[in-house]
This record gives C-alpha cells, structure tokens and sequence, in this order.
C-alpha cells in the first residue's frame, strides 16, 4: 500500500483529502507543519507528500527544500496546495501545484498519476 502523506495546518482540509486518498485504497499520515512532516519521513516510508503552502514553524516551501537537501528524499513527489501564494516562490520544486479550494478528483487523478496507479 502506498502512502501519501498531508501537511496542513488546517485540520478539516487534512482530513476530508486524508478520507478520500484512504477511500482510493492509499495509506495517510498527517502533520500539521513542516517540521513535524520532516519528523514523519524520517519514521515513515512515505511515496508522495501534499503540502500546503503558508503554515506555522515551517512552510511548505521551506519543506521541500529541506527534503530536497536530503538524498533520502530528494525524488519525492510534492503536491502544493495554496490558498493564494502557489505560483510565488519556485514552483519547478512541486509536481504540481493546486490552488485551493481545489477539486477533490483532479487531486486524486494527480495522485494516482504521480504513484502509477
């Protein structure tokens, strides 16, 4: 079984996408910033991180540049999701880029290109 894993301060979004990827048949962890999604991957086997851009103590942004510095997990798909700010920054760092509200099939169908299946 594969794993995604959400990174949202927003409990109620984390959970509605954690739901519907847990309906598709993938396993879900959750944190709610980039630091404890950092803690996350170095415990869990993880196939593809969805973050959201502005969060407390690390941002998503922040995020996979800490990932990308890690060769452990430097080709690790990253799905951004944002509010406002997808397209600030670098987005050439995310698989793809989501602005929010998004549509919870375009997610899945993304989800389940990035992981084959």
């Amino acid at each position: 079984m594969k794993t995604v894993l959400i990174v949202d301060d927003e409990y109620l979004i984390a959970d509605i996408l954690g739901f519907a990827l847990e309906d598709e048949g993938y396993a879900v962890e959750k944190a709610s910033n980039g630091r404890k999604a950092l803690e996350v991957l170095n415990r869990v086997q993880v196939q593809l991180v969805i973050t959201d851009y502005m969060m407390p103590v690390l941002d998503g942004q922040e995020l996979v540049r800490a990932m990308r510095a890690d060769p452990a997990l430097q080709t690790l798909p990253v799905i951004l999701m944002s509010g406002a700010q997808a397209n600030e920054g670098c987005p050439a760092l995310f698989a793809a880029i989501f602005d929010k509200p998004f549509d919870m099939d375009e997610m899945i169908a993304t989800v389940r290109n990035l992981l084959g299946g």
